[in-house]
């Protein structure tokens, strides 16, 4: 269920996604160029992916429901309100916190966050506005939202502190900008041959 939205939310917004992308690829190439900047290819893949995130973000949570959800201000009413294991279970509660986990992630790794205070306040705040815009535009405001987001935003937060760790502790040869640039182009390339059906996971 989580895997449909995600493609149905591509097929909508590649448009968008596209013409975005070349105007940050170029004006990024540009300011390297102008201010005689390295380009560090892993770094660049990062930017780029945390652009699409954000726009795919966006597009999905602005697009109008089909039913008009109203108003929850109960913490964890619609929470319970889904049986574990259904369709709705997994796209209402586990997609709420999926969605939210590379936010979490390149929130940490721009902001270089070392609290998780620090992040449940971002990711608070932001998921906060999400829902209010929300109940502006024909969709509904709830507060288990907000909840589940936040546990993705400190997921993310948890999981780029561990890789980093771990990072630190790996050899020297394996930490500097070579190694992670061809890590880089491999996950390029899964993510190509996984977007073009070439590669199916799960």
């Amino acid at each position: 269920m989580v895997k449909s939205t995600f493609f149905d939310i591509i097929d909508t917004a590649w448009p968008t996604l596209v013409i975005f992308l070349i105007v940050i690829i170029l004006l990024r190439i540009m300011y390297l160029k102008q201010n005689k900047k390295k380009f560090v290819f892993h770094e660049e893949l990062i930017l780029l992916l945390f652009v699409t995130y954000i726009l795919l973000l966006f597009e999905l949570v602005t697009i109008r429901d089909v039913e008009f959800g109203g108003v929850n201000w109960m913490p964890f009413r619609e929470i319970l309100r889904y049986d574990f294991g259904t369709d709705l279970f997994y796209r209402q509660v586990i997609g709420n916190i999926i969605l939210f986990i590379p936010f979490g992630y390149f929130a940490t790794y721009y902001s270089k966050l070392t609290k998780i205070r620090q992040i449940f306040f971002i990711t608070f705040i932001t998921s906060t506005t999400i829902e209010v815009v929300q109940r502006f535009i024909g969709r509904s405001f709830d507060v288990d939202d907000i909840i589940l987001n936040v546990v993705g935003g400190i997921i993310g937060f948890l999981l780029f502190i561990g890789l980093d760790a771990i990072r630190k502790k790996l050899p020297k040869i394996l930490q500097n900008d070579l190694f992670y640039n061809i890590l880089a182009i491999i996950l390029l390339i899964l993510i190509v041959l996984y977007l073009f059906g070439t590669v199916r996971i799960g």
